[in-house]
């Protein structure tokens, strides 16, 4: 099989994958190469061809917003996002103008890309087959259709694969196939409400941990500085994923559930000696400090032991985020926790005294 640039692919006559006598023009990279995602219009409307932009929608159902924000970082360092999956992406009628307007250029996999319209024509109106990889090196043939299924009510699927270059993401090299409406394909790697809940996990924003500090910008070797976050500071968000045309949906929750210190140093201690503070029932982090608590011990909080001499240290604040999902079947679980982390400067200095 012959690999093609994209820019050779449009002036070539060919590349024949051999089976029952049918050629097809196709772009077909090698494992590990990454083709450019080509796009295409049909009836004015603009139908992206690409394989690496999924077509769910996730909008934020309860939670902050405004403020700066930022996405979560799995606590698990194995965990990832499905590799790919299948989603509906024309009717016949999309097809139809797609594949008999202009250059006709688009993907029927992650990987292969079709480009002349008598490749799509010839297995989508004209009833021709076409051949799935089966990921050994050998090909499957798919039966053809009979003008693009004009007349019927469904979908034409296509995988998705946010990152062409994770080898998982051969795993959906079914050539693009059709279902009837109201269906999930019974295939391996079809969506589910898991699906798009994993999906949403690095859509979730959450907001910056802007904690209070008493002293505010300077504190004082070997006495504490308080640590602290008001009541209601910090509440769960969730958003909804929804994979349009298909009934599925999920929704992904993160509640925040603890505050780790990191003073920045070596040179310091904790409070606790974890660093890890909890989140009270009511969303408050730690308590608040008054006067006359210079001397206390607080909750939450750090002590430096040695003063910084011009460069100041970074105490870091990161939120843990417990991530759990409902889908629209029923079903749920959890997900890895998530943090984020934020770091502000911190100077310390000798004076042993402090405004009670």
């Amino acid at each position: 099989m012959k690999t093609l640039t994209l820019s050779r692919l449009l002036i070539a006559a060919a590349v024949v994958l051999w089976s029952s006598g049918n050629a097809y023009a196709a772009l077909t990279p090698d494992r590990g190469s990454t083709p450019s995602a080509p796009s295409g219009k049909a009836n004015g409307k603009e139908l992206s061809a690409s394989v690496t932009n999924s077509l769910i929608k996730v909008t934020q159902v309860s939670g902050p917003t405004g403020g700066n924000s930022g996405s979560l970082s799995s606590t698990d360092v194995n965990w990832k996002p499905p590799p790919c999956w299948y989603e509906p992406v024309y009717t016949p009628e999309q097809l139809k103008a797609f594949s008999e307007t202009g250059l006709a250029l688009g993907y029927v996999t992650p990987h292969v890309g079709w480009g002349g319209q008598k490749l799509w024509t010839d297995h989508y109106r004209d009833g021709k087959d076409a051949y799935n990889n089966n990921g050994d090196g050998s090909l499957t043939p798919t039966k053809g259709y009979d003008n693009y299924n004009i007349g019927k009510e469904g979908y034409f699927w296509r995988g998705v694969a946010p990152d062409t270059e994770d080898p998982a993401s051969w795993d959906c090299e079914r050539v693009m196939f059709w279902q009837d409406a109201g269906q999930i394909p019974d295939v391996p790697n079809a969506p589910t409400p898991e699906t798009l809940a994993e999906y949403a996990y690095d859509k979730v924003k959450v907001p910056d941990t802007e904690i209070e500090l008493k002293p505010e910008n300077k504190a004082t070797v070997n006495l504490p500085t308080w640590v602290w976050l008001d009541k209601g500071t910090f509440k769960e968000v969730k958003v909804r994923a929804e994979l349009p045309n298909t009934g599925l949906w999920a929704e992904t929750t993160a509640k925040p559930i603890a505050l780790h210190l990191d003073p920045g140093t070596q040179d310091a201690e904790t409070f606790p000696a974890s660093g890890d503070c909890r989140i009270n029932d009511d969303g408050s982090i730690g308590t608040p400090y008054t006067k006359g608590d210079a001397d206390q011990t607080p909750p939450c909080g750090v002590r430096y032991l040695h003063a910084t001499s011009g460069t100041p240290y970074h105490l870091s604040a990161s939120i843990t985020w417990q991530i759990t999902w409902q889908g629209n079947d029923g079903t749920g679980g959890d997900l890895p926790n998530g943090t984020f982390e934020t770091t502000q400067d911190i100077n310390v200095q000798e004076i042993q005294s402090v405004n009670r």
